[in-house]
């Protein structure tokens, strides 16, 4: 990719180089060029790219890759009612699960801003259930970047708090239940401002879901395969929870998401800085080694790259945002093939991160190199 186009690009400056503009002409004129040489190139790549992963992993879902405001790739394959083989579209709503994380933390910073915590306090300061012996020095730091030590599946804890990261789905409904108390509104009132600052339009918590295009979710393949029950009420049960891992969401208004949270229309510059900062070192399951912030992961060498991936049963789910370029990768979906196990069902997920972190350092280097 990055030879081509950097033979591509320089016939193209050796034309414009003999117009008979200022220097300054040319250099706007070329800049352009690259741009838009850069863009189409990519359109091309990541339709031949993932088009494959679609057909290959027989993908029942949405992948969409949106650079600024420019739509670079975007197709839904499959259905959202199996049963009535209605077929899935751009504002149909999904399950996002642990992307669910990324919002939780964005409300903690957002309390911290109006002085009604510190992300440095004591969580025993907010919480009864925290005051108990073992529990008293975890903080809020803590509970977003999973060093708490907090058993998800036991009361003992996995580790001294703020020794090693232990994820844990258990620490965010705690996160939760602390927004509520500072704030004096439902996480539910919470995230629905949340939603309409960041101009999503079609984003819910389970409990204010409107019912309208759900994609529900499902375990085996499309030809064989059964709905999860309860769906999306059981979100909201404490075993998942909504500020672990419940919020509902589309491809758009996740890309409208990144676009808000990335570009400091959320967060001050402080706040969003404490947020992407790397607090903690995570061997992830599927991604392998990585860094953790609050609520999100970020790649430990180039590109530059911020995400996190989401499963509640049948929907599994990524989210990518490239700051140098400004480029947003959603991948959601609505079936699980558990028979396979977790691996496999992030197989679609982990070949699309590969290609488009190849392909953002290929277009932040040739932009380095060419827009001099």
């Amino acid at each position: 990719m990055k030879k081509f186009l950097s033979i591509f690009l320089s016939i193209t400056f050796i034309i414009t180089s003999f117009s008979c503009k200022s220097e300054a002409e040319k250099t706007a004129e070329r800049n352009a060029i690259i741009d838009s040489t850069i863009t189409n190139f990519q359109k091309i790549y990541f339709q031949n790219q993932i088009d494959s992963v679609f057909a290959k992993n027989k993908f029942n879902g949405s992948i969409s890759v949106y650079q600024g405001n420019e739509k670079i790739y975007e197709k839904e394959n499959g259905f959202k009612d199996f049963k009535q083989k209605t077929k899935l579209d751009s504002n149909t709503v999904f399950a996002i699960g642990s992307l669910s994380k990324q919002f939780t933390a964005v409300l903690v910073l957002l309390q911290e801003e109006q002085g009604k915590l510190s992300t440095k306090d004591l969580v025993s300061k907010y919480l009864v259930e925290f005051k108990g012996e073992q529990f008293k020095n975890i903080t809020i730091e803590q509970l977003l970047n999973h060093t708490s030590g907090l058993n998800d599946f036991g009361s003992s804890l996995l580790s001294k708090s703020g020794e090693k990261f232990n994820y844990s789905n258990k620490g965010y409904r705690y996160l939760g239940k602390i927004i509520e108390k500072v704030s004096g509104k439902s996480y539910d009132e919470n995230a629905k401002a949340l939603f309409a600052k960041a101009g999503m339009k079609n984003s819910f918590t389970p409990n204010l879901f409107n019912g309208k295009n759900f994609a529900g979710a499902n375990l085996g393949t499309e030809n064989q395969n059964s709905s999860v029950e309860n769906m999306p009420k059981r979100l909201a049960d404490d075993d998942i929870s909504v500020s672990a891992g419940g919020i509902l969401s589309t491809v758009p208004d996740l890309h409208r998401w990144n676009d808000a949270l990335y570009n400091g229309k959320i967060l001050k510059p402080e706040s969003l800085k404490k947020f992407m900062e790397k607090s903690a070192d995570r061997n992830h399951p599927i991604l392998g080694k990585m860094g953790y912030g609050f609520g999100i992961m970020m790649n430990p060498t180039k590109p530059v790259a911020y995400f996190h991936t989401g499963y509640v049963k049948g929907s599994p789910s990524l989210n990518i945002y490239y700051p140098e370029t400004k480029t947003s990768v959603i991948i959601l979906s609505n079936i699980a093939d558990e028979s396979k196990g977790k691996d496999a069902i992030f197989i679609p997920h982990k070949e699309v991160k590969k290609v488009t972190d190849a392909v953002e350092n290929s277009v932040v280097e040739l932009r380095r190199e060419m827009i001099k």
